[in-house]
């Protein structure tokens, strides 16, 4: 299954995919989650992104980030799935942070994700969008402020 969300925020495309880190990281971590970010290398190839979810289940989350790069249009990295929390099989992130002009820029979370079969595909989708939709407020709200912190 595939699921593309874009965000249009503040921010030429290089300096916004540079503020992909740990910050903007703990930032989009989902209100009431009760998660433990082990392990953040950053978003270049070779990085690693584990995190620990410690409730309603416990479960482990192991991402590597496979790929990076950046031409004149746009930037972007891809995580793949390590470990995976059950029902997960398989997972594929690729944030691309598109140039729209030299103040704009174009976040699209691209993921491809499964699980065993097309129906628990299916089942997941839902809560999958209601997990990563809420980004859009926070990438909104994040690179506004470094925005105007920038330009103080």
């Amino acid at each position: 299954m595939n699921l593309v969300i874009k965000t249009k925020v503040d921010g030429y495309y290089l300096d916004v995919m540079e503020r992909f880190d740990l910050s903007l990281f703990e930032a989009l971590k989902p209100k009431g989650a009760d998660m433990d970010i082990v392990e953040f290398t950053g978003s270049k190839k070779g990085d690693k992104v584990h995190i620990r979810f410690n409730k309603p289940i416990k479960a482990e989350w192991i991402s590597l980030i496979t790929d990076h790069g950046h031409d004149d249009k746009m930037a972007y990295f891809l995580d793949e799935g390590h470990v995976l929390p059950f029902p997960l099989k398989k997972w594929t992130h690729k944030h691309i942070v598109e140039k729209i002009d030299n103040h704009h820029s174009m976040i699209v979370d691209d993921i491809t994700f499964g699980g065993s079969n097309i129906i628990m595909d299916i089942l997941m989708w839902p809560g999958i969008f209601l997990g990563f939709y809420p980004r859009k407020k926070v990438y909104k709200k994040y690179f506004a402020n470094l925005k105007s912190l920038s330009q103080s």
